[in-house]
């Protein structure tokens, strides 16, 4: 494994960015989160890359959460503004990444951890993973994004009670309240999660593009407002060379072959 704290690796159309802190479990500090944004904002500009995986070095930890020495260190309202700041950016940036995301739990998630799978688009976690938001017992709670974010994406008296309470909960658990995707054995997490990037990346990378547009503009509208906003996106993709493409490729009973256009 390679000394850097970020690692980039490309596999066919899929990027892959691997948090490479494991004898930390993979903590975040400023190195970190600067390293985590310029190895999205290589992979977002690669044209070759359709979809994006994160995950973490080893099996102990897909993300711990900040580094509370390096938090602790930090004096003065500025300076811990700095820090929020960066972080709910790089999060941001995630979470409006026009290319699918998928985040690869292989380990514990909590914190920071928690909160960059909740801006990722689909989460595959290992079987003995772990997810929590456990601010409160250091008498804070998520600043990430997660007390937005996880209030958003289940139901809101689960969110109320992992960040009341602090407690981790099960990778099983976290597949019931729908927080993620699949749980798969760990050592399959990797193979399960390239499986279904390879089949996302097969499809029209422009269309995958004004959906995610759709849905994180969507999203923030009244329902009238959305549809009509779903009618306009899918309107430009009406003509263009990969919906004819795609039609047809199912007229002729062959697989289609994308390129953006």
């Amino acid at each position: 494994m390679s000394d850097n704290i970020v690692i980039t690796r490309i596999d066919g159309a899929t990027g892959i960015i691997t948090i490479n802190r494991p004898d930390a479990l993979n903590r975040f500090d400023l190195p970190m989160l600067e390293a985590l944004g310029g190895a999205l904002a290589d992979l977002e500009i690669n044209a070759e890359v359709r979809v994006i995986v994160v995950t973490g070095a080893g099996d102990r930890a897909f993300a711990a959460g900040a580094d509370i020495a390096d938090l602790n260190s930090r004096k003065g309202l500025a300076h811990y503004l700095d820090f929020a700041d960066r972080v709910h950016r790089l999060f941001r940036r995630f979470e409006r990444c026009e290319k699918p995301t998928i985040s690869a739990i292989n380990g514990l998630a909590v914190g920071g951890g928690l909160e960059l799978l909740l801006a990722t688009d689909i989460r595959i976690v290992a079987d003995h993973a772990k997810l929590g938001l456990p601010e409160i017992a250091l008498g804070l709670f998520p600043g990430g994004g997660g007390s937005q974010r996880l209030i958003r994406q289940i139901a809101p008296c689960k969110a109320r009670e992992m960040m009341f309470t602090g407690d981790s909960i099960s990778a099983a658990a976290a597949l019931d309240m729908g927080l993620v995707n699949r749980v798969v054995p760990k050592e399959q997490l990797l193979a399960e999660t390239m499986e279904l990037a390879r089949r996302i990346a097969r499809k029209s990378p422009l269309t995958l593009k004004l959906l995610k547009r759709t849905l994180m503009a969507g999203a923030d509208m009244p329902l009238p407002a959305a549809l009509a906003h779903e009618q306009a996106m899918v309107s430009l993709l009406f003509d263009s060379a990969d919906a004819h493409e795609g039609c047809a490729a199912f007229l002729a009973k062959r697989p289609p072959v994308f390129d953006g256009r």
